[in-house]
């Protein structure tokens, strides 16, 4: 006997924030459609833009996910979008992070930022392993989203949000 179609599942809409949505944003985004996309409605953005970072898209490419056709945004380039959760990855996102209408919830889950801690480093494996470290970090959060937003964001809230 054939099974009847589930009725479609609303998608959590969630947006990576990060300074520049150049690395660690974008990495998010695409581990969350490459993971999670029948559950999650991701979208990243910066609070500046600085174009995409080519060896965070190397790294992602080496897990199998494709950011080659991903570019930098702002949230203001993303409009009247309202998401449920912003997940903001930076300190100066956290600190930056603008109001988001309606039942938005944002949450904290910081990584360390590979260009910085790679600026030193000329380009080689060296490098590419600081950026395989955080992709992989990033990774194992997404893997916990849906849920972890939930946890995440009843852990950060205000007492006033309660």
């Amino acid at each position: 006997m054939a099974q009847k179609p589930s009725v479609a599942q609303v998608k959590v809409k969630v947006l990576f924030l990060c300074t520049g949505n150049s690395c660690r944003s974008q990495m998010a985004e695409g581990w969350a459609r490459h993971l999670k996309g029948g559950v999650l409605e991701p979208f990243s953005a910066g609070m500046e833009k600085r174009g995409m970072n080519p060896h965070a898209v190397r790294v992602m490419g080496e897990a199998g996910v494709d950011l080659s056709g991903h570019f930098s945004k702002t949230v203001e380039e993303l409009g009247s979008m309202s998401f449920d959760y912003v997940v903001t990855l930076c300190g100066h996102a956290r600190e930056h992070c603008p109001v988001f209408p309606g039942k938005c919830r944002v949450v904290h889950a910081g990584f360390e930022d590979p260009p910085e801690l790679t600026r030193h480093l000329p380009d080689g494996e060296e490098k590419l392993d600081v950026y395989r470290r955080v992709r992989d970090e990033i990774r194992r959060f997404v893997e916990t989203l849906p849920d972890g937003l939930v946890l995440a964001s009843t852990a950060t809230r205000a007492p006033s949000q309660a």
